[in-house]
């Protein structure tokens, strides 16, 4: 958070400063932003415990499909065929993945339930956080939205009954990394990017999560890669290229506003 507030501070001066957040409808729509990615971090990491690494990963990454019909759903979104068909080669890349360690297990259900209602949350962060893209600059939804998670997360935390601190340079050194490089850089590039892209089709861009983890995997903790994951790694990008080309085939309400109130906020980068 220290570093998410010293650039949107930064990203205030100028000319071309931002708007800020201003009435209840902007506050609580970045709140259910925040809440939406507290649903997400929560029950992922609950459904870790409860169920196969592999089973969860798998199930959170059936985000894509929570977008799509949030999309259509609610903001009258249509999908083409082509769109439609390239996210389920991308589903099933995944699945390749981690193919060899999934577990169909009764004891699992509870873990694997979690997991599916954390993509249902996920989903639901995207969709809201491209909805205020056209409206809020990066910094000032991942601020805003970021210290609604911070405060959500404290009574989940205490009641995990785990320590607050660390209590290692190691231990540290995770929580840190996990802290600039996977939210402050990766989720502020993911709504940057929510700007000028369909949340769809940015949902099922982040498919190559799985895939990034495997590769680097293999090239800094030197882990053997399968012919399965190749494969679901081949068969994931296929996917990805699919619906690449089949975003155009849909029109949505937004398409009918003016173009002046569709044009994304100027970050200033």
């Amino acid at each position: 958070m220290p570093v998410l507030w010293l650039w949107a501070g930064l990203g205030e001066r100028g000319t071309n400063a931002p708007r800020r957040p201003s009435g209840y409808a902007d506050f609580l729509a970045l709140a259910f932003a925040g809440l939406c990615f507290t649903g997400d971090i929560t029950l992922w990491h609950l459904s870790v415990v409860l169920t196969s690494v592999a089973n969860s990963t798998l199930l959170v990454n059936l985000a894509p499909v929570f977008v799509a019909l949030g999309s259509w759903l609610i903001f009258g979104e249509r999908f083409s065929t082509t769109f439609l068909l390239g996210m389920v080669v991308a589903i099933a890349g995944s699945a390749l993945l981690v193919g060899r360690d999934l577990a169909l297990d009764t004891q699992n259900l509870s873990g694997d339930a979690l997991a599916l209602l954390a993509a249902a949350f996920y989903g639901g962060y995207i969709l809201t956080v491209s909805r205020l893209r056209s409206r809020f600059s990066t910094p000032t939804i991942m601020v805003s939205s970021g210290a609604v998670t911070c405060v959500a997360l404290l009574p989940i935390t205490l009641l995990s009954r785990e320590n607050l601190l660390a209590t290692t340079v190691y231990g540290w050194a995770v929580l840190l990394g996990v802290a600039l490089i996977s939210h402050a850089g990766g989720q502020s590039l993911v709504t940057y990017a929510l700007s000028s892209l369909p949340a769809a089709f940015s949902s099922v861009g982040l498919l190559l999560q799985p895939v990034a983890a495997a590769t680097l995997a293999w090239a800094l903790l030197g882990e053997a890669l399968g012919i399965w994951q190749i494969l679901g790694g081949v068969v994931v990008l296929f996917g990805i290229v699919l619906t690449h080309r089949g975003i155009g085939g849909g029109r949505t309400r937004e398409e009918h506003l003016p173009v002046t109130e569709r044009r994304p906020v100027d970050d200033g980068n």
